[in-house]
């Protein structure tokens, strides 16, 4: 089935401060309130499958209240008999940098009455929900013989369903997580345990972990038993609002997270304890329950992930977390292929690593011309089983920070690896050190051995490297002197304190195959134009082949990562001895080198999404396909809708695009 959004011909586009409705297409002034409404629009359609023809925007009930979004039985005529669910939005609370509270149904008993009062008036509204984009609180109605009450439940049950339709509660349908969605989910988690319990925010972090852990493991058990698989990560849509519900959930939990201790042990030291009270643990599981991680998109969950961690574990060593834009930018112009070798020796929370599943993903699915949503279970589980072995096999991280490598772990599970290769080592120090996984760091990816790699690495002159032992093993940690011929020479005199990044640009070089091994990096510009940082400059000419260079704008730091420098990502090959030999002799061959400046990247400073526009202002809009899953006599259909959306105003994705253009006119 094929449907035209109504605005799809005509408007290309639309005036300042105004957005595109998700359910009609049409133009609407964009409120603080109204973004809220589009984001639960987006979710009603993507992920409980209701049709977009059966809801409506600002529904008027009978005793002429608004109805946010009026859902109706499906293909029925909207009229007021037809009306199945209710929802209620307001606008978003400014919740700064402490974690908000989250009210439970007394607390925010006050608000409820708008929703409770047309759910009451309107006889065949069963469910209803209201939200401020951050709270939900959704309701069943239950009438008797002599009261009909609004009863709160863990969530709605999908489109044509109802609370009650399975019979076992434990095998109620998950659903693919909407990427917004599954933002606003892990930040409410993560708010609930510190916000509600009075947890640090780092212990809140763990908790919520342990619990992803949990609901990862009990994901892959379904893979690997199939038929005999008993799902155990589950909650009843009334378990968490009554006493002996929240004790059965605990007793579940706990039995998993034991056997995820075991599962782990590279991970988990096996005195880790669920510490949530039993009403904040219930809470938690019905929040994550209701979705599907395996199936949810590797990127979605990136997203999210990434939000929570750098909210709690930004250091004070030079680290922050690479921008998802420019971690995806990276990967792409790497390419990496299956059989290749992939490392990031400042892994920080994993971000490259796991892009890196993600863009192999993409390649699996294009090698068995499928698309991700619409597989067979078979060729779900062909992709997936080839993923993991893949990250298996090629798929390396390190750091020097315990905590990070334990984010980063996380991160590659719930990316989809199943074993994962992040070592806690001093990079700089290696293949010298004293941590406890060297010897197998040593072993996996001795210098010399790795394909490829992707960094950002920690830099500025307020974190020095002064270790002698370190620093001796560099090159560029001693002092340079022109040598008179154009090039430099190493005077010997060993630095008494290093930057780390030079330490770092050497370090990736070696550990890099001799011909073949590229890596993308991320520097301050310094290094690159800066007279004093002329040697560094000649050392990586003599050292390796540059293959693209490209100038990124603050805003590329700021917005994510708080950090106001401006950088530049360098994409370099390894020369071997050969090569370097013949250069020495006879000088080195000119060749082309990509070069690119970006100028925007999706967000202004402060982290707002810019979009293109007319020279009049305008935000300029385009037509779209989506694939979107409705569910129609109880099964999902698939039917393209075509939607003018707006167009980030965003250079990484065309760099990309230029650079592979670029490689193609190189090899003919």
């Amino acid at each position: 089935m094929n449907r035209m959004m109504s605005n799809e011909v005509g408007e290309s586009a639309i005036p300042a401060g105004y957005t595109l409705d998700y359910v009609t297409g049409r133009k609407i002034k964009e409120t603080k309130k109204e973004l809220v409404r589009q984001r639960i629009a987006r979710a009603l359609i993507h992920e409980y499958g209701f049709s977009p023809e059966d809801m409506e925007i600002g529904y008027k009930s009978k005793g002429r209240k608004k109805i946010d979004i009026a859902i109706f039985g499906h293909e029925k005529e909207h009229i007021p008999e037809n009306l199945r669910r209710a929802v209620v939005c307001r606008p978003e609370p400014v919740l700064g940098k402490n974690a908000a509270r989250i009210r439970d149904f007394e607390q925010a008993k006050k608000d409820l009455e708008e929703i409770e009062a047309i759910m009451l008036e309107m006889e065949t509204v069963q469910y209803g929900l209201w939200t401020n984009g951050f709270e939900f609180f959704f309701l069943e109605k239950q009438q008797s013989r002599f009261e009909t009450k609004c009863n709160p439940v863990g969530d709605w049950p999908m489109a044509e369903e109802s609370v009650g339709t399975k019979d076992v509660v434990s095998d109620a349908h998950t659903r693919i997580a909407d990427k917004e969605m599954l933002k606003i989910t892990f930040r409410r988690c993560h708010n609930f345990i510190h916000g509600n319990e009075g947890m640090p925010k780092d212990a809140a972090f763990w908790q919520f972990l342990y619990l992803i852990f949990c609901k990862m493991h009990d994901e892959n058990l379904r893979a690997k038993q199939r038929q005999a698989w008993q799902r155990r990560f589950w909650a009843g849509p009334k378990e968490q609002f009554e006493e002996q519900g929240r004790k059965d959930i605990r007793i579940r939990i706990e039995a998993l997270f034991t056997e995820v201790k075991k599962h782990y042990k590279n991970i988990f030291r096996g005195n880790e304890e669920i510490t949530l009270s039993n009403r904040a643990l219930a809470f938690i599981v019905s929040e994550l329950a209701k979705y599907d991680f395996t199936r949810t998109d590797v990127d979605a969950k990136g997203v999210a992930y990434q939000e929570l961690v750098g909210v709690n574990l930004r250091g004070d060593r030079g680290q922050y977390f690479t921008p998802r834009g420019v971690v995806k930018l990276v990967i792409e112009m790497l390419d990496p292929k299956e059989n290749e070798s992939l490392l990031d020796p400042a892994c920080g929370t994993g971000g490259f690593l796991v892009a890196s599943l993600g863009h192999m993903l993409k390649k699996f699915r294009d090698d068995q011309d499928t698309q991700a949503g619409n597989e067979s279970t078979t060729e779900f589980l062909n992709v997936h089983e080839r993923l993991k072995e893949y990250a298996a096999a090629n798929v390396f991280g390190t750091d020097f920070d315990p905590f990070l490598i334990r984010a980063a772990q996380m991160n590659m599970v719930l990316a989809g690896d199943g074993r994962g290769h992040i070592y806690n080592i001093n990079s700089l120090e290696f293949p010298l050190g004293y941590l406890d996984d060297l010897p197998a760091a040593k072993k996996e990816i001795p210098l010399g051995s790795v394909d490829i790699i992707a960094t950002n690495p920690p830099f500025g002159s307020d974190i020095p490297i002064t270790d002698k032992h370190i620093l001796e093993q560099y090159e560029l940690a001693h002092n340079w002197e022109p040598d008179g011929e154009g090039g430099f020479r190493n005077t010997g005199v060993l630095k008494g304190s290093v930057a780390p990044e030079i330490l770092f640009i050497e370090r990736c070089i070696k550990w890099l195959k001799p011909g073949t091994g590229r890596m993308g990096i991320v520097l301050p510009d310094g290094i690159l134009g800066n007279p004093a940082a002329e040697y560094i400059r000649w050392w990586i000419m003599r050292e390796t082949q540059v293959l693209a260079s490209v100038d990124l704008p603050v805003e590329a730091f700021i917005a994510e990562a708080n950090v106001n420098i401006l950088t530049s990502l360098l994409f370099l090959r390894r020369k071997d001895n050969q090569e370097k030999h013949r250069e020495a002799l006879g000088g080195g061959e000119e060749y082309p080198v990509f070069m690119a400046v970006a100028d925007k990247v999706g967000f202004d400073r402060r982290g707002n999404k810019l979009y293109k526009r007319t020279p009049d202002g305008e935000e300029i809009v385009e037509p779209k396909k989506h694939i979107e899953r409705i569910r129609i006599g109880g099964r999902f259909v698939e039917r393209v809708l075509t939607r003018s959306e707006k167009i980030e105003d965003n250079d990484l994705p065309v760099i990309a695009e230029k650079y592979r253009e670029f490689l193609r006119e190189q090899n003919g």
